[in-house]
């Protein structure tokens, strides 16, 4: 008879060297050791083109991890179809940025772009914002002005300086007499406007009263504030407070009522609540002010069920026949649970960027709300509440595939605290062993997998001098089975996160639709 299947998807837990920069490895992880030393296992690719990103030099992030381990298939994604897009033309004959460009040509009118400023391309590149300058300048828009969230987290921590000297070379290129084109406000992104799932709005308004209303400390330019902020506090980009640039002592370029502004951020999970703000007439979530509307896009639609944004440039991938879609047409009951940091993943980025269920009757998912505290202050994160919330769901014996996702290995990986990281991970393993305890007891298969690598890589080494090191890496991700009652062998093979749906259809013995990846057993 088949047994049901549990998946524990351990976030950002990759394959490091072994090295005084694999916090994976220096971790007491008795559990993940054992599963290693004694379970069918292989290492699956969780980067570039094994997730729908355009090279093997693009590193894998949640999100479209998410997407290949729910559907078993590789979809084009976010900074690929923006390239294809952009090469193409096709983003520029959109109505929408005809719209946008026309409406920006309006007397007192400007066009702003707000994003991420780098090529980490994982929520954003800077191609893109070049891209989108440069069509401006084609097409005669006079007053454009860029707001610019640092990053540190998916490149060099203290990086954010080489991008912004590239913005500042392109805008004085675009310069002339007539044509204003300038850096108009900014801050780290984990301070500012790029908050997620809205655990934190407070972030938010603190974005919107940077970029909107032009509140905040003034200064000259942005590496005048970048080096300021680096002196007097020590933080790395991502945590560097916001500014605004201003000229005769008041601010160069508030976004004004009536203005174009597109948000060129691809990836849709730290896109959503901005956009919100400067989409939704009948916003709650914080006081706008005098804001009564802009000319707003979003570089792609970050939640198609939603429609946030209304207005969009690129079309999103239209994925098919989820691991959902065909759980649900089979009858199985299913589990999903994480905090609200990965809630989305194993919920909407699991079902191919949707939001809500495909059968009520049929799923179940649970948030545990995240605390809103520095993630290396509490680098346990919900790990045990996760585990014990998922062993009550094991025993009720309700459920024939529950899946649940460990945030810390991503998350404190991302805070560049090495010894938070280990302790991180120590209690992935802690949890991990109660769920393998509790799988064994009631008769369950466990798999254990990740969606990319971050802890596994917590130092980079260039010339002999070792940094810390914040952003995702390329190392491949555990897939591990875990049954004592049953023998598996994993077929020789090279595999993605993508082969991982199909393997698990192969354990409920349901046949997978002909798109998919194969399965691993």
């Amino acid at each position: 008879m088949k047994k049901p299947v549990v998946l524990v998807i351990m976030d950002g837990v990759g394959l490091g060297d072994g090295g005084p920069g694999d916090a994976v490895k220096l971790a007491k992880t008795p559990t993940l050791d054992k599963l290693l030393e004694t379970c069918p296992h292989t290492w699956l690719k969780a980067h570039g083109t094994a997730v729908g990103l355009p090279t093997d030099d693009d590193m894998g992030n949640s999100e479209v991890g998410h997407n290949a381990l729910g559907c078993g298939q590789v979809y084009s994604q976010g900074a690929k179809l923006v390239d294809e897009s952009i090469e193409s033309g096709l983003i520029f004959e959109s109505e929408v940025w005809k719209d946008l460009a026309a409406n920006a040509k309006e007397e007192g009118k400007a066009f702003h772009f707000l994003g991420l400023l780098s090529d980490g391309n994982v929520h954003s590149h800077i191609n893109h914002l070049f891209a989108l300058l440069d069509r401006c300048k084609a097409e005669g828009i006079r007053r454009v002005y860029c707001h610019i969230l640092l990053d540190g987290r998916d490149v060099p921590a203290t990086s954010a300086l080489e991008y912004v000297d590239q913005l500042e070379d392109k805008l004085a290129a675009l310069r002339e007499p007539g044509f204003d084109y300038a850096i108009a406000s900014g801050g780290g992104r984990m301070q500012i406007t790029m908050d997620r799932y809205q655990a934190n709005w407070p972030m938010v308004e603190a974005g919107w009263k940077t970029h909107v209303r032009g509140e905040g400390r003034q200064f000259a330019s942005a590496r005048e504030a970048i080096e300021t902020y680096r002196a007097e506090t020590g933080c790395i980009d991502q945590d560097l407070p916001a500014f605004v640039i201003a000229r005769d002592g008041a601010p160069l370029a508030k976004i004004a009522n009536g203005d174009s502004v597109v948000l060129y951020n691809f990836r849709g999970d730290r896109a959503q609540e901005i956009s919100l703000a400067f989409d939704k007439e009948d916003f709650a979530f914080f006081d706008r002010g005098d804001y009564t509307g802009v000319k707003f896009a979003g570089m792609l639609q970050y939640d198609g069920d939603l429609k946030i944004p209304t207005h969009y440039l690129v079309q999103p991938p239209v994925i098919r026949d989820t691991l959902t879609e065909v759980l649900c047409a089979h009858g199985i009951h299913e589990f999903a649970l994480s905090e609200t940091q990965k809630y989305g993943h194993v919920t909407y980025f699991w079902n191919g960027n949707r939001s809500g269920k495909v059968d009520e009757s049929l799923e179940v998912y649970e948030e545990i709300p995240s605390d809103v505290i520095p993630f290396e202050q509490a680098p346990a994160m919900k790990s045990v509440e996760i585990a014990d919330r998922m062993v009550e769901a094991i025993a009720s014996g309700e459920f024939q595939f529950l899946r649940c996702n460990f945030p810390n290995g991503d998350m404190v990986g991302h805070t560049g605290v090495i010894d938070a990281v280990i302790y991180a991970m120590e209690c992935v393993d802690s949890g991990v062993a109660k769920i393998k305890a509790a799988c064994e007891k009631y008769g369950y298969t466990l798999l254990v997998t990740a969606d990319h690598g971050n802890a596994d890589q917590m130092l980079d080494v260039k010339k002999g001098k070792a940094s810390i090191r914040t952003a995702h890496s390329l190392n491949p991700v555990p897939f591990i089975i875990s049954d004592p009652d049953r023998t598996f062998e994993i077929k020789e093979g090279k595999y993605g996160l993508a082969n991982v749906a199909p393997t698990i259809v192969k354990l409920l013995e349901i046949d997978a639709p002909a798109t998919w990846e194969k399965s691993m057993i």
